[in-house]
């Protein structure tokens, strides 16, 4: 989908440019796949702000995706596209032959009326999901699981994706989109294509009102005055300071995100 561009006829228009949501769905989620959302404004059980720069927004409802695609050998066909207020990517609506409908994350190039299938071993084609370690070397895809069963955890967002590098007996070697490449089981599952709405980072909201809309407020950084490194708000190092602390799965790491690039 392209980016729209909107004429300067007031102040909140002037260089506001958005994702054309035109060719998606413009009715209501199917009901039966959606729950009421609360909001927390950021808050714990007792109050206290945990999560600063949060509050307010439009009203939500959450839309039920089909993380884990367990369905085997049963083609779904794509009945429509949406937008999801939860998420940067867009879903589509998929029913199988049983009659039973999902919402899966939506990736590029997935139209309506195709018909996407999740298998030990299927096409690589946009929207089927497979094994990883079915995946041919070279194969872009996302939503991509850690844990066998658990359901897709890496590249879920808008435009990401994961590469398939190579093998090594029962694990694959991936690629991540900030370079780091890691080990994942055979066993995980992962889906075809890269997520749709690669334009997502590419709007500009032009007024802060439109952020507020989305449930974000304002924040004050206390080191943008200068004379100090930068630190949490709580005073930690921040901007490259390592904060990971996990030696369970260090070893499934090959290369680091933090490696530095050859120039």
């Amino acid at each position: 989908m392209a980016l729209k561009n909107y004429k300067p006829t007031s102040p909140a228009r002037r260089g506001l440019i958005l994702v054309d949501k035109s060719a998606l769905w413009k009715g209501k989620p199917v009901k039966a796949l959606t729950e009421g959302k609360h909001k927390t404004g950021g808050r714990n059980n007792k109050g206290h702000v945990t999560s600063r720069g949060i509050a307010g927004g439009h009203k939500q409802k959450y839309r039920f995706i089909d993380f884990k695609r367990r369905k085997w050998d049963m083609p779904a066909t794509v009945e429509r596209l949406e937008y999801d207020p939860n998420r940067t990517a867009f879903i589509a609506l998929v029913k199988y032959e049983d009659g039973e409908q999902a919402y899966i994350i939506a990736p590029q190039r997935l139209a309506v009326g195709d018909t996407v299938v999740a298998g030990e071993k299927t096409d690589t084609k946009p929207g089927n999901a497979m094994l990883l370690g079915q995946m041919p070397v070279g194969t872009i895809c996302h939503n991509v699981e850690m844990k066998p069963g658990k359901g897709g955890q890496i590249a879920r967002s808008a435009g990401t994706y994961v590469q398939v590098v190579g093998r090594d007996r029962t694990m694959v070697i991936v690629r991540l989109n900030s370079g780091e490449q890691r080990y994942l089981r055979a066993d995980c599952m992962g889906t075809v294509g890269a997520v749709s709405n690669p334009d997502n980072g590419n709007q500009n909201f032009a007024k802060a009102g439109r952020k507020r809309w989305m449930g974000v407020r304002p924040l004050t950084r206390g080191v943008a005055s200068g004379g100090r490194h930068p630190v949490t708000p709580w005073g930690k190092p921040t901007k490259g300071a390592r904060t990971r602390h996990n030696k369970q799965t260090d070893k499934m790491i090959i290369r680091s995100r933090h490696a530095k690039k050859k120039r």
